[in-house]
């Protein structure tokens, strides 16, 4: 079971890992809202992991397949949700510090490519994230215990 779980979760990331975000999206090209972090080599108009620079797409077709792809993204962590809830508490926490701790690591490791001047950027970055994260766990818990009031 827990050998299905981790190959769901990996085939649920795989499109949102090969396909890069529409024009105009988040990412780390110029204009973008992760600090125009793009180096040397870095293709910003349409880089090399956009599986759909062959195409030619207009804007308007690249904005809609970014809202198709996001629809995607959504779904894949439903069913995944729906399966972790599944599994027992023990598991679901081990599985979960497991991915922490691979994301914890995949960030030391970047910033570590970093100079100190991308590595201020980098944390400053993170401090952003992080508030976010911890701001939409808050509403998480106020819209939990306002739906639990209504009923």
């Amino acid at each position: 079971m827990r050998k299905t779980l981790m190959a769901l979760m990996f085939a649920a990331a795989l499109p949102t890992v090969a396909m890069a975000a529409p024009e105009g999206g988040p990412g780390f090209g110029p204009g973008s809202d992760m600090g125009g972090m793009g180096g040397p080599g870095m293709h910003h108009e349409r880089g090399p992991r956009d599986g759909f620079a062959n195409l030619d797409l207009s804007p308007e077709q690249r904005q809609k397949i970014g809202q198709l792809m996001g629809e995607e993204r959504k779904v894949d962590r439903e069913v995944l949700h729906k399966y972790l809830e599944k599994l027992p508490a023990a598991d679901q926490k081990a599985m979960k510090d497991e991915i922490t701790a691979k994301h914890d690591k995949a960030r030391a490791d970047i910033r570590a490519v970093l100079n100190p001047t991308q590595q201020k950027q980098f944390d400053e970055m993170k401090k952003k994230q992080d508030a976010r994260r911890a701001e939409w766990k808050e509403f998480q818990a106020w819209k939990a215990q306002k739906d639990q009031k209504a009923q």
